[in-house]
């Protein structure tokens, strides 16, 4: 049977993260692989999920699977984090999922169950697993202009203009904040926009929600989601715990479907509980039970918002920082947009060539789209960074 198989492509960001541990070289920087680092280079534990994961210790008494749709406390807590009181909780259905990825692995399922004949447009460019799974699970998709690279900005003029060819029933994939891999983000005008074509066009939103915190705070972030939430028949919307609460390895997330009416959510949740049973049956507990207990309890709630505001806020120097320094280096602005972009990513706009030469040259290891993870930055080096960006720049 085996004998059958052909090999399978590297993941870029995978092979790129190979080819920095095996660089001897003792200063080398990791710019690629997207996880949340602090001054040290550590990706830490919050505070607050420590505390959590000590109660849930002392207190759990059963390893019993939990329900098929996960911890539902979990699934309504984390919905109004992002939803806010947008929606009436009746017509809201979710379902806990192995990460963000297990979450829009699901609803890409449930558009598939639902209408397989929907065409599901995504940026370009846009995160690489979004197209890998579309093309996996077979479903129709096209892309639609986003980012200027000239500017380093949303081309939204572009991105409009495309968008008019989408068909009633198609889906509309969008970054909820923090575009990954750019950092250009939609304005809360541009959201308004964007909703009235929805609301007009027929087409399904599906917003994909990573890095809620990460970019102008909890509820900026959450804006231009909600104000869309509010005024259309139909959402889905993938939530993912990894990078807000830290718990990238313990796969917490959930996918979450807005429906025009509570009878019609109710078909909504059974599927999604069919779904459940058939990719994995049972989510993992752990992760999803420490989010809920933070974000139940006042005092632990209060802790984690503060860590994660000090991590955008360091996010955020260090991309004026680096804005700053690039200046200086370019004696130009062409890469102001580092500081106005937001999130964990930003994309500098080097020629493959030059990343190329960034990593055999100074041992800087960035995506090849130049794609760079600004909380990999190194606080007190950002001049050397800079002088090595326009070298192989000019």
């Amino acid at each position: 049977m085996f004998e059958t198989l052909k090999p399978s492509p590297p993941d870029k960001i995978i092979e790129l993260l190979e080819m920095f541990r095996a660089d001897p070289r003792t200063e080398k920087l990791d710019l690629g692989v997207g996880v949340y680092k602090d001054a040290n280079g550590k990706t830490p534990v919050m505070r607050a999920v420590k505390a959590a994961e000590k109660r849930l210790l002392d207190t759990q008494d059963s390893k019993s699977y939990v329900g098929i749709l996960g911890d539902l406390e979990f699934v309504k807590l984390l919905g109004e984090l992002a939803l806010g009181s947008s929606v009436p909780a009746d017509r809201i259905a979710g379902a806990q999922t192995p990460g963000g990825t297990g979450a829009i692995r699901q609803i890409l399922e449930l558009i598939k169950r639902s209408n397989p004949a929907a065409t599901v447009w995504y940026s370009d460019p846009t995160w690489p697993n979004h197209p890998a799974m579309l093309a996996h699970l077979g479903i129709p998709s096209r892309t639609y202009r986003y980012f200027d690279a000239a500017t380093g900005g949303v081309d939204f003029a572009a991105m409009m203009a495309d968008l008019v060819a989408m068909k009633p029933g198609d889906v509309l994939l969008l970054h909820g904040c923090c575009h990954n891999p750019t950092g250009a983000n939609l304005t809360l005008e541009q959201w308004a926009e964007v909703t009235d074509f929805v609301v007009k066009a027929g087409v399904v939103p599906f917003i994909d929600l990573a890095y809620q915190g990460f970019g102008d705070g909890l509820e900026a972030d959450a804006a231009g989601v909600r104000h869309m939430a509010a005024a259309v028949p139909e959402m889905l919307l993938a939530v993912s715990c990894s990078k807000n609460f830290g718990l990238y390895r313990d796969r917490v997330g959930a996918a979450i479907a807005i429906s025009e009416t509570a009878e019609k959510s109710a078909i909504t949740k059974a599927n999604l509980a069919s779904l459940s049973r058939l990719n994995f049956s049972f989510p993992p507990d752990h992760g999803a039970k420490v989010v809920a207990l933070i974000l139940s309890d006042p005092a632990l709630k209060a802790d984690w918002q503060a860590e994660l505001e000090s991590m955008r806020a360091g996010m955020l120097e260090l991309r004026k920082g680096l804005a700053n320094e690039l200046r200086r280096a370019t004696n130009s602005d062409r890469f102001d947009f580092v500081g106005t972009h937001r999130g964990m990513f930003s994309r500098l706009g080097l020629s493959p060539e030059q990343v190329v030469k960034l990593r055999e040259d100074f041992g800087i290891y960035a995506v090849g789209d130049s794609r760079i993870n600004i909380a990999g930055l190194p606080a007190q080096g950002l001049g050397k960074l800079a002088a090595a960006i326009a070298s192989v720049e000019s």
